[in-house]
């Protein structure tokens, strides 16, 4: 669909978070009685696992029928089921459940990703945590998270040497073997290095609890929401070469501009 760059009131820009909100609740009624139930997986790589499940579909459905009923002239893009055309100039990225490997086996770090684009990228972005219960948001000058220990303001951290700082990725394998390679070389300069987060790698940047986030092999459905959410609470995100990670592909998320080219200057190497 054709994007524009759409100029919005504060009027506006509260409905389009209202709308989030509602979306994001609509995902956890859709998706938790299905957590930790022994629900069955499709693939949908037949050339290695992508696994699929109805909760991210029941999921997905049930946000576009809040979008059908809220904004629709709006466009959709969403991971189940594609793209919808708009005419507003605004598209929301959905992506059902990011981490659905983590979600069939258990864990927490899976989370529903929802966020709203122009042609400039993503404006606002939202991560929710339907089991855990919580919530981050950022976009339109707003940057927070609500959850069992209460709201507050996002805020990314102010460390400046990659000796000090935690490193987060999803795969060990990161992406083909020549990101594997770079992660690795940017990780041997880092404090701590974690595996297994999901989108919920990005929350825990955007709150402040660790530097770095990088990832490889990405779709513009995972990386959209966190944009958002990363940059409102200070953060910057870009591709491995310093330019638009937006449309997926090679992304490093970071705290601050200090961390990011320490790390921006390993990457681009690879």
């Amino acid at each position: 669909m054709t994007l524009s760059k759409v100029t919005l009131t504060e009027k506006e820009t509260t409905a389009l978070r209202e709308c989030a909100h509602v979306m994001a609740d609509a995902a956890r009624a859709a998706i938790l009685p299905l957590f930790r139930s022994g629900l069955a997986s499709d693939n949908k790589d037949a050339g290695g696992f992508d696994p699929v499940t109805e909760a991210d579909r029941a999921a997905e459905l049930a946000m576009r029928e809040v979008l059908a009923d809220m904004r629709p002239l709006d466009g959709i893009l969403g991971e189940e089921f594609g793209e919808q055309d708009g005419t507003s100039g605004l598209q929301w990225v959905l992506d059902p459940i990011d981490g659905t490997r983590g979600f069939i086996s258990g864990t927490p770090t899976w989370g529903v990703l929802v966020s709203v684009r122009d042609k400039t990228g993503p404006i606002y972005g939202m991560i929710d945590q339907p089991y855990i219960g919580e919530r981050f948001e950022g976009g339109f000058g707003h940057a927070a998270m609500s959850g069992p220990l209460g709201a507050r303001a996002l805020g990314t951290k102010t460390t400046n040497n990659l000796a000090e700082a935690t490193i987060l990725t999803t795969f060990p394998e990161v992406g083909v073997k020549a990101d594997a390679v770079g992660f690795q070389a940017v990780a041997a300069r880092c404090k701590l290095t974690r595996y297994g987060m999901d989108c919920y790698g990005y929350a825990l940047l955007a709150a402040g609890q660790v530097d770095l986030v990088v990832e490889a092999g990405l779709s513009a459905y995972d990386i959209q929401a966190p944009i958002a959410v990363i940059e409102a609470a200070g953060g910057i995100v870009t591709d491995w070469r310093g330019g638009p990670a937006h449309e997926g592909g090679r992304a490093l998320a970071a705290a601050n501009v200090e961390i990011h080219a320490q790390a921006l200057a390993i990457l681009a190497k690879h």
